[in-house]
C-alpha cells in the first residue's frame, strides 16, 4: 500500500529514478530515447529536483510504500496568473499504474492551495492516457502551446484547467 507524503531532500535520488523510468516509458515513442534523456537531464537533475523539493509556495508529494516511490506530483502557485495553481508534474511508475496512486496524489494536491480557484497543467497531445486521466478528474482543454515545460522547448502541449473549490 502506498501512502502520500511530502517529499524531502532524502527522496531526490529516488525521484530522479522514478522520473527517468516514467519519462522513458511515456515519451520514448513520441520523441525517441535520446531526446527523452536530454529532457530528463535538463529538467530532472539532482540539483533541479532538490530545488523543487525545497521551494517555498510549492507542494512536492510522493507515494511511498516504505520500499520504493510509486509516484510523485509537484504543483505551485502560478507566478503570472492570479489564483491559479500549476500542476507541473504528476507521474506514476509504470509498474504501479492503475493502483490509484495518481488519483491519491491529485486528491492531496487539490487541498494544498486554498487561495487557488483554478488548477492548470500542460500535457503532451499524444499522451492519451494522461489526457483521459485529467478529463476524468474534471480538467478541460482551454488552449495549446508549442513551449511545454518552458519557453523555447519546441514541445507541443494541450493546456487544461479545472476549477477548484
Amino acid at each position: 500500500m502506498f501512502f502520500v507524503r511530502t517529499a524531502s531532500e532524502r527522496d531526490v535520488e529516488a525521484l530522479r529514478g522514478l522520473l527517468a523510468e516514467s519519462f522513458h516509458a511515456t515519451y520514448d515513442g513520441f520523441y525517441g530515447p535520446e531526446k527523452v534523456q536530454q529532457l530528463i537531464d535538463a529538467w530532472h537533475s539532482l540539483p533541479a529536483l532538490k530545488a523543487r523539493v525545497e521551494k517555498k509556495g510549492g507542494e512536492f508529494l510522493v507515494a511511498d510504500d516504505g520500499r520504493r516511490l510509486g509516484g510523485m506530483a509537484y504543483a505551485a502557485m502560478s507566478k503570472t496568473m492570479t489564483k491559479t495553481a500549476m500542476l507541473h508534474q504528476l507521474y506514476v511508475r509504470p509498474s504501479c499504474q492503475r493502483m490509484g496512486i495518481g488519483r491519491d496524489l491529485f486528491a492531496e494536491l487539490e487541498t494544498c492551495f486554498p487561495d487557488a480557484e483554478i488548477m492548470r497543467l500542460e500535457v503532451e497531445p499524444r499522451n492519451a492516457a494522461a489526457i483521459a486521466f485529467y478529463e476524468a478528474h474534471g480538467f478541460t482543454e482551454v488552449d495549446r502551446t508549442t513551449s511545454c515545460g518552458g519557453p523555447d522547448s519546441g514541445l507541443p502541449a494541450i493546456i487544461m484547467e479545472k476549477p477548484l473549490g
